[in-house]
């Protein structure tokens, strides 16, 4: 009795879609066995990519399907296990792996085979999209692996701008970045990309705002770029950012985690505004000295008192002219679980926001020439401080 490995997750899986591990046992005899069952136990941890002795495990059971195979999708169990947000932790990475065989009972002996152990694999909070194949390698989900994002390739920056992505710096992704490339018509500077084998070293960050502690570049520009780089060799596809002047409406910059896990920005850049809303609940009280001698009341008295009052705010923004390029972040955006508006840039001032707009019609250039979005959002933070 001896099983057989099927199906391999990626060296490195989105967790919110399927991580699939499939199996099957070349006896047919002993898969006859109506109390036959495949098992995988998995394991799961954060840290060091050798387990330290602090693993979480599960045990999985699957009777054989019509293929006689045992297919296990460890993705709900994995993505469960990614409870911190992107802002908290960017290099939110889990280690796992799995232990796999079959048992069976036969004339009341219980039957267990041997034991097959995978490699260890990683996850982070991310998703697939169709038609993308399960199991597909990270690297070829975008062409600008190992920056975690779909681009597009040209965007939209002003000076002064914060914002950070995220790049992908260690093993087990394809090529590892050492450095990412700033370009501009006036300077080069390489900003450097460094990763370790522990969860919080997997996935590093480089600024694409100038208004970065860090921004490797000093001189005046209208445009620059970023590539990542290995040993001085270009990997994935560049991103450029255009320098825009300052509109006369007063920009609202968003960003939001995308299908990697990671941060995407944009410029809402025209006309904005803000809301507040109100749901109140009110009660009749008695008015009057009714515990006195006589009956009297006072001027001030109502009968009809608030007792609850909640609040919302809203935030409505509207795009500059976009190119169709951006139809994929901004489906991303429009199904993001973490979503901040950069309230103010200089001090780093956040608010948590989710979008309200459920529905988009993407234009194209040949119908509309110029194209333009506009999205509604809803504070996370009610304007009453209650815990």
């Amino acid at each position: 009795m001896a099983i057989e490995i099927l199906q391999l997750p990626a060296s490195c899986s989105l967790a919110q879609s399927p991580i699939v591990c499939a199996v099957s046992e070349s006896n047919s005899g002993v898969i006859a066995s109506s109390s036959f069952q495949y098992i995988a136990e998995l394991y799961y941890w954060t840290g060091s990519v050798n387990d330290s002795g602090s693993l979480s495990d599960f045990t999985l059971a699957k009777y054989p399907n019509e293929s006689l195979s045992g297919i296990f999708d460890f993705s709900k169990i994995i993505n469960s296990t990614l409870e911190d947000s992107i802002e908290e932790n960017p290099s939110n990475v889990i280690f796992f792996k799995a232990d796999l065989y079959h048992q069976y009972i036969s004339a009341s002996t219980f039957y267990t085979s041997s034991h097959v152990e995978t490699g260890v694999y990683k996850a982070i909070d991310g998703y697939g999209v169709f038609q993308e194949p399960i199991g597909q390698d990270i690297q070829n989900k975008t062409p600008h692996w190992p920056i975690m994002s779909d681009g597009p390739s040209v965007q939209t920056s002003f000076d002064g701008n914060v914002g950070r992505m995220g790049i992908f710096a260690w093993s087990g992704s394809g090529d590892i970045p050492d450095a990412v490339l700033y370009t501009s018509t006036t300077q080069t500077s390489a900003f450097p990309i460094t990763g370790s084998e522990s969860t919080d070293g997997q996935i590093a960050t480089f600024p694409i705002g100038n208004g970065e502690f860090d921004f490797p570049l000093s001189s005046s520009y209208d445009s620059f770029t970023v590539t990542p780089l290995k040993l001085g060799s270009e990997i994935g596809d560049s991103i450029q950012f255009n320098i825009e002047c300052e509109k006369k409406y007063p920009n609202v910059r968003i960003k939001w985690k995308n299908r990697f896990g990671q941060f995407d920005f944009l410029n809402f850049n025209l006309v904005s505004r803000e809301g507040f809303n109100t749901q109140i609940r009110t009660f009749q009280r008695q008015v009057g000295s009714w515990s006195s001698p006589t009956l009297s009341y006072n001027n001030y008295d109502s009968s009809t008192q608030n007792y609850s009052t909640d609040s919302t705010q809203n935030l409505t923004v509207n795009s500059d002219w976009l190119s169709e390029d951006y139809n994929d972040i901004l489906k991303q955006l429009m199904v993001s679980d973490e979503v901040y508006w950069i309230y103010d840039e200089t001090s780093g001032d956040l608010r948590p926001i989710t979008i309200k707009t459920n529905s988009i019609t993407f234009k194209t250039n040949v119908v509309d020439k110029l194209i333009q979005y506009s999205f509604d959002f809803e504070w996370g933070q009610n304007y009453k401080l209650i815990l």
